[in-house]
């Protein structure tokens, strides 16, 4: 049978001396196709069934706070997997498993992938479950919006539920003050740390020495190529939603250009008044949901798919939450590499989810380097940097958005769609998450 990997919306130090030895990362603005040679050999390993991704589509990405403020998370993921259905023209009872999963848990839906996948229509003998992984909870899969659980009546209500007494049931009730209602809201800062994710970023873009300038260029680069990728039709992976009591949504409504000078007139936004890392070259809060399906090649071909691409070797990755904590594409490229026989010549393709410029910037300068490769990852010489005209070129997270859960399988279908478009072979998925933690998958196209 069929099955379905689903997901959804909504995640030891370097000193200044030693920062001194990263210098500045060059990079030009990319163009929509690669001239890269596809490579003789594939990853197919003997007596291993290949699994294919079949199809990916997502809702819009949208700032939070807009046209999808009064939903909650299963009804972006009801819709993503009807786009699915839709699109891939899937029976439904040919698919045996769903998982959807979540950053921040909403409190009414334990488990987002089972409502979804009821409210979609599946039958209620498709098993379902809910996973989570910060932001590269969607290569598990992914989703999410926030609620504010009120935790100290809750506690409170359930005392009284087991009080046995009159007395002792009128001494809880006599106990309940204001700041019962407030809410507890959903923990910003690393729990293990105490510490921001943007500030994180903002101390890593410090101790490579990310300018402000490159920041704030990369950043322009990305909006600039998801503009021109959404002008171009490139984003087909997006369906219309129509959103209950709105309007249609078709496109991302995130994808802003602006002006280097406008650019530099904003301020710092977690260190002050001296930090680099501002809403500009950040990525922002979006709402949204994404779905993918799918299977090992012989059910795809036996029910008529021509599949997009292969889904080949995989690895995740941990380091240093503190000072490490946004390096998991750094980690975590070499060990896909080695795992799959492949160098960082033979990706034609690659996809890193930008959750800062100055994240992004800081692993370039750090896989750029021989003094980290050899003091931090045990390498006698560099990762490498990949060449900046095979990255990212339809635009980033910082762009197109980042709903935490939902990212990774955007990633992975822009790969796939690229590697199609370009005419390349390998593609590399590559992203951090939230505990120093990180995320990296080695993706074939599938033969045309």
């Amino acid at each position: 049978m069929a099955s379905m990997l689903l997901t959804s919306l909504r995640s030891s130090p370097l000193t200044s001396v030693q920062a001194a030895q990263f210098g500045k990362t060059s990079w030009v603005s990319a163009e929509l196709k690669n001239t890269s040679p596809k490579s003789k050999k594939t990853l197919a390993k003997s007596g291993v069934k290949n699994v294919v991704l079949v199809d990916g589509v997502r809702t819009p990405f949208l700032l939070s706070g807009t046209t999808y403020a009064d939903l909650m998370p299963h009804d972006l993921a009801r819709a993503a997997l009807q786009g699915l259905l839709k699109r891939t023209g899937l029976p439904k009872d040919a698919v045996d498993y769903i998982v959807y999963g979540t950053v921040i848990q909403e409190v009414k839906t334990s488990n987002v992938a089972r409502e979804a996948a009821l409210g979609a229509g599946f039958s209620d003998k498709t098993p379902a479950h809910t996973v989570t992984m910060a932001c590269i909870s969607s290569n598990q899969p992914s989703v999410q919006l926030i609620t504010f659980p009120y935790r100290k009546m809750r506690k409170t209500m359930l005392s009284l539920n087991k009080a046995k007494t009159l007395g002792a049931r009128l001494s809880l009730l006599g106990s309940i003050r204001l700041a019962h209602l407030s809410p507890e809201l959903p923990a910003v800062a690393e729990f293990s740390t105490a510490e921001t994710m943007g500030h994180s970023a903002d101390r890593l873009a410090a101790a490579f020495g990310v300018s402000r300038l490159e920041q704030d260029e990369f950043a322009l680069r990305s909006h600039k190529l998801a503009k021109k990728a959404q002008d171009s039709e490139l984003l087909s992976d997006v369906i219309s939603f129509k959103v209950p009591g709105r309007d249609i949504v078709s496109k991302d409504n995130g994808i802003r250009p602006a002006t280097m000078e406008q650019m530099a007139k904003l301020k710092p936004a977690f260190i002050k008044p001296h930090g680099t890392v501002t809403a500009a070259n950040s990525s922002f809060l979006t709402d949204g949901a994404s779905a993918v399906l799918i299977m090992s090649e012989e059910k795809a071909l036996a029910m008529g798919y021509k599949p997009k691409a292969y889904l080949r070797d995989f690895v995740y990755v941990s380091q240093d939450p503190k000072d490490q904590l946004l390096l998991g594409p750094t980690y975590a490229t070499p060990k896909v590499l080695e795992k799959s026989g492949l160098t960082l010549n033979d990706i034609d393709v690659f996809e890193f989810h930008e959750a800062f410029a100055g994240q992004i910037m800081a692993n370039l300068k750090a896989m750029d380097s021989d003094w980290f490769g050899q003091t931090y990852m045990g390498r006698k010489t560099k990762v490498g940097a990949p060449p900046m005209e095979k990255f990212n070129t339809w635009g980033g997270s910082l762009s197109l958005g980042h709903p935490f859960a939902a990212t990774g399988c955007r990633l992975v279908t822009t790969v796939a769609h690229r590697l199609q478009k370009e005419g390349g072979q390998y593609g590399l998925v590559a992203a951090c998450a939230a505990g120093g933690q990180g995320h990296a998958m080695v993706i074939e196209a599938y033969p045309q």
